[in-house]
């Protein structure tokens, strides 16, 4: 299985060069004001994909992380009833053995 996830790595990696080797071309950009940048075509769609990425990224893992820490929370809710619980349930009194007489 590590074969396959390294295989499919080394695979994205190589389109991913293709593809930078096939559009290195220079786009021109017209921020605010009068400026312009220049910028390499490969580089301007990772820098969109990341801005895209990266808040999304960041909403799951905060989301994660809060629910990590109230299932934590619940646990420890639950494992303090169940001991308040048998603490306070009186002991049952045992039977005598089958056939036994008093």
């Amino acid at each position: 299985m590590q074969f396959l996830k390294l295989l499919f790595w080394c695979l994205i990696a190589f389109i991913a060069a293709v593809f930078t080797f096939g559009n290195w071309q220079w786009v021109t950009i017209r921020l605010f004001g009068n400026l312009v940048a220049e910028v390499n075509l490969p580089f301007l769609l990772a820098l969109t994909f990341l801005i895209g990425f990266v808040p999304t990224w960041l909403y799951q893992r905060a989301m994660r992380w809060r629910l990590r820490q109230r299932l934590t929370a619940a646990e420890r809710s639950l494992t303090d009833l169940r001991a308040a619980t048998a603490a306070a349930a009186p002991a049952a009194p045992e039977d005598p053995a089958p056939g036994a007489t008093s």
